[in-house]
């Protein structure tokens, strides 16, 4: 679905994530991109649960803030897509905030707090998440609201 030297979708992922009618999804909950961000953000929240005591104001507070920031831009988003150059900001803050995501998680593996197996995980889903959201980005046409 992805290209491996990239992380983006190719032409025929884009299609399919684009297939079926616009008008038809109602809410940003019904995005396939808002919901593995907030599986994501809730698998993060689980985890960081083990985390030390001592991180719970630095690693912990910062890692739950941007994986939940990455949902609720998206949230935003769709609410600004009548205005596109509104959608592509909020859209790009959701980008930015899944790139930091990213970052935190890779500090959590390289202190000992989560094993090779989870990290790699939660990055490749990062990576799918982000693959996303710059399609939105790129086609937020596709996205508008019509303007009457």
């Amino acid at each position: 679905m992805t290209d491996r030297a990239t992380g983006r979708w190719g032409e025929r992922a884009m299609e399919r994530l684009f297939e079926g009618d616009m008008d038809s999804i109602k809410s940003y909950k019904e995005l396939r991109v808002y919901q593995s961000a907030i599986d994501a953000a809730m698998r993060i929240f689980e985890l960081t649960k083990g985390f030390p005591p001592e991180e719970k104001y630095s690693m912990v507070d910062q890692v739950r803030r941007s994986s939940r920031s990455v949902c609720a831009n998206i949230g935003e988003a769709w609410r600004k897509r009548i205005y596109p150059a509104h959608f592509v900001s909020k859209i790009s803050d959701s980008e930015s905030e899944a790139e930091e995501t990213r970052v935190w998680l890779e500090l959590a593996f390289r202190c000992g707090y989560l094993s090779k197996e989870v990290s790699d995980e939660l990055d490749n889903c990062y990576d799918k998440i982000l693959g996303q959201l710059v399609n939105m980005k790129n086609a937020p046409d596709k996205w508008g609201i019509k303007r009457r």
